[in-house]
């Protein structure tokens, strides 16, 4: 598939994808001109103080479970927090979509879903960030936008950028030749860069059944074969999340965002392996889900004075 090339050759050199240098230009000016139109004309500012939970790269970064940390902690701290997203693939008949109980994953996307479903504090779905943020205002103390950083509309009290440390900026050229949306530069301009894999790791927080929700412990995939199935911007790490555990990994990569169905899972219809999946991909395949089928929770684990810092900027930004 072009599209699956391309993003493999965003970390290898900028030569193999030399033939979409004629679009970079493009790119760059858009970057340039909505970053200057931005800083000529700063949105007014929200009632609340919104935290841009962003990176600057496409794909997964990490960004959900620091959001959980964040979240955690603000409600530690005496807070009522709130989350916004653009709600990749959500198909709602209104905007802004204040999420429930009821909500699904095709109507409010799969990411803005999980974390109201794992967290219960207001989320707020519409690809207009700063309406979501209006209808936020008021009943929450801080709002987290998961993703934004560059929806210049939506205004900001502090910008979080994270970069996994692994493949950090790929070959360091925008979009399409590599994975930039912005340029390094951007960095200096943010408050916190952290670095998934150096200031936090992301680690396992339970197993649990995709059908009865029962919890194991995680040794419990030591020695076995499973069926890692993933529809996330960088399922290398949850492969090698489960590799860490013990198991051996038949990998199922599906894009991003991925709707899954049924028939995505013919694979494993005879098969004697488990399914293990991400809370992600579990959103949207509840319906079908079998009492073979596993979910993997994660959880942010930060460094002691990365974790102060952000302690610090959190009581910062609400006692202002």
């Amino acid at each position: 598939m072009l599209a699956r090339l391309i993003e493999r050759n965003w970390y290898r050199s900028w030569v193999y994808n030399i033939w979409l240098l004629p679009l970079w230009p493009l790119v760059a000016l858009l970057v340039y001109h909505k970053r200057r139109r931005f800083l000529r004309q700063l949105p007014e500012a929200a009632k609340v103080p919104v935290v841009v939970v962003g990176n600057i790269t496409v794909g997964g970064t990490g960004k959900t479970p620091l959001i959980t940390w964040l979240v955690d902690e603000a409600r530690a701290l005496g807070l009522k927090p709130g989350i916004v997203s653009r709600g990749y693939g959500s198909r709602a008949d209104h905007y802004p979509l204040i999420l429930t109980d009821t909500t699904s994953a095709a109507e409010g996307g799969d990411e803005p879903v999980m974390l109201y479903q794992r967290l219960g504090c207001p989320v707020v779905v519409d690809p207009q960030r700063s309406r979501a943020v209006d209808e936020l205002s008021g009943r929450v103390d801080i709002i987290f936008s998961d993703d934004g950083l560059q929806h210049y509309g939506m205004a900001r009290a502090a910008e979080l950028v994270v970069v996994d440390a692994k493949r950090k900026f790929g070959n360091g050229w925008l979009l399409p030749v590599g994975p930039l949306r912005e340029p390094v530069s951007r960095l200096a301009t943010v408050d916190k860069v952290l670095l998934n894999g150096e200031d936090f790791t992301v680690e396992p927080a339970a197993i649990k059944n995709a059908l009865t929700a029962e919890v194991v412990p995680s040794e419990r995939l030591a020695g076995m074969t499973v069926h890692a199935v993933s529809g996330i911007g960088n399922p290398q790490r949850f492969y090698d999340t489960l590799k860490a555990l013990g198991a051996t990994v038949v990998e199922h990569a599906f894009p991003d965002h991925h709707d899954f169905s049924e028939a995505d899972f013919d694979f494993a219809r005879d098969a004697e392996q488990i399914v293990v999946m991400t809370e992600k991909d579990w959103i949207k395949c509840r319906a079908f889900a079998r009492s073979d089928w596993w979910v993997v929770t994660v959880k942010a684990v930060l460094n002691k004075d990365v974790q102060d810092e952000l302690q610090r900027l959190l009581k910062t930004l609400t006692q202002r």
